[in-house]
């Protein structure tokens, strides 16, 4: 199972340039979460700072009791073998051919035989379906190819954390939609805790469990996706609409006399565009079992729907799954992720999300252990 990721009052800026500030919130274990943003604030920064490459000013990521920021980099070393990052293109060696690209990571960080090594590769190339190509290098493949191989190497070390950085970018629609698919499938698979920073509104509306949005340096919101999918902010609603009206603008945000011109209505569409249709989240392909964290996800909602707006409410009545067993309770282990750095924390207690003050709706009620 995946580990929960606890972000708690992340800032970062380069030089004088604040990147975003006070970002809180929680990654639960094993769910799969999507961050959106226009471009420019910062979703890849944000990536690397979960990971340790990138250190905020302030703020702290635990991840399984180590604080990515604080901690000696002995430690953040060895928590960083729990992730695996998929970047945004891949970063494959060019001069290495698949099968020695994904088995780097195996070579360098482990003391396996190269037998076993070569499993290990040819299982992850069956995975993301590229079995039979580990001989091409990666100026020979097509660019979705080369996304899937890189998702293929960050896979070898059976990460409990997966970070994709754009997996859809430079692809079209119809790979996007078996990028989607594959990503849900390796969630059923392996259970990991998955964060995806994507602009592809198909992909943030069909894979997530969770959603959250950048935007000013701030936090909009993070929480189950209905949330983000029916909220009337402003700024949520320009984006997933596609629209010019509202406070997005070609250099991310609008001066004040555009917005007031629009308020008045002397700009040329709706300034609060329709909320988008909440549509079903995509299931693992049949023969592949079911998504445990669905399972996770439903207990943990239901235990916040006085928490969320009517029309978010209604959206995740309808969407989670009914009449499913309660997941078996835990005896006797220690409690992973985040938790123990909040020792003495009312489990039950929400955290004000910044900018909107709205609460933090991406743990509810904690489980004990």
């Amino acid at each position: 199972m995946g580990i929960e990721v606890t972000v708690e009052g992340l800032t970062k800026s380069f030089g004088t340039k604040n990147i975003w500030q006070d970002l809180t919130l929680t990654l639960p274990a094993g769910e799969v979460s999507v961050m959106l943003g226009p471009s420019g604030t910062g979703k890849t920064v944000f990536l690397k700072s979960l990971i340790g490459l990138v250190k905020p000013e302030r703020g702290s990521v635990l991840v399984d009791g180590v604080d990515m920021v604080r901690s000696r980099e002995r430690d953040v070393y060895e928590a960083r073998k729990k992730f695996g990052l998929m970047f945004q293109d891949g970063a494959l060696f060019g001069s290495m051919n698949l099968f020695d690209n994904i088995a780097f990571p195996l070579r360098e960080h482990t003391k396996k035989k190269e037998t076993e090594i070569g499993r290990i590769v040819r299982e992850r190339l069956e995975m993301v379906g590229l079995a039979g190509d580990e001989d091409k290098l990666p100026g020979e493949i097509s660019g979705g190819m080369r996304k899937r191989a890189g998702l293929a190497r960050a896979l070898v070390l059976d990460p409990q954390i997966i970070l994709c950085d754009e997996p859809d970018s430079g692809l079209d629609p119809v790979r996007t939609a078996f990028t989607s698919q594959l990503l849900i499938d390796l969630n059923a698979q392996i259970d990991a805790t998955m964060l995806i920073v994507t602009h592809n509104l198909d992909i943030a509306a069909t894979v997530p469990d969770n959603m959250g949005m950048l935007f000013r340096r701030n936090l909009v919101t993070f929480g189950p996706r209905e949330v983000l999918l029916t909220s009337e902010e402003p700024v949520i609603a320009q984006f997933l609409s596609g629209s010019r009206t509202g406070p997005i603008g070609m250099s991310e945000e609008k001066d004040a006399a555009t917005l007031a011109r629009e308020a008045d209505g002397q700009a040329a569409g709706p300034l609060h565009a329709v909320p988008r249709e909440v549509v079903p989240q995509l299931e693992p392909t049949p023969g592949l079992p079911e998504r445990q964290a669905v399972r996770r996800r439903r207990e943990r909602v239901l235990g916040m729907l006085d928490q969320l707006p009517p029309a978010a409410r209604r959206a995740v009545e309808a969407s989670l799954p009914q009449n499913m067993p309660p997941l078996p309770q835990r005896t006797g282990v220690a409690r992973r992720g985040g938790e123990a750095g909040a020792a003495g924390a009312d489990p039950n207690a929400a955290t004000a999300s910044v900018d909107t003050g709205r609460p933090d709706l991406s743990s509810g009620p904690r489980e004990r252990p």
